[in-house]
């Protein structure tokens, strides 16, 4: 069972979103049962740490 975690930034705007604890899953905080976008732990700190991934 994944716990998660909400945005601190999710008071602030429209956009929330949810972490797992795992780090390998991200979800909209609004809709907890829907669609959950699954990541690749260490492919993702390698394109952050590269450069790759910018706002």
């Amino acid at each position: 069972m994944k716990n998660w975690r909400k945005s601190s930034h999710s008071a602030q705007a429209n956009g929330c979103v949810e972490v797992a604890n795992t780090l390998d899953a991200i979800r909209d905080s609004k809709n907890p049962t829907g669609p959950t976008l699954h990541v690749n732990v260490t492919e993702l700190v390698t394109a952050v740490k590269a450069g790759r991934l910018q706002r």
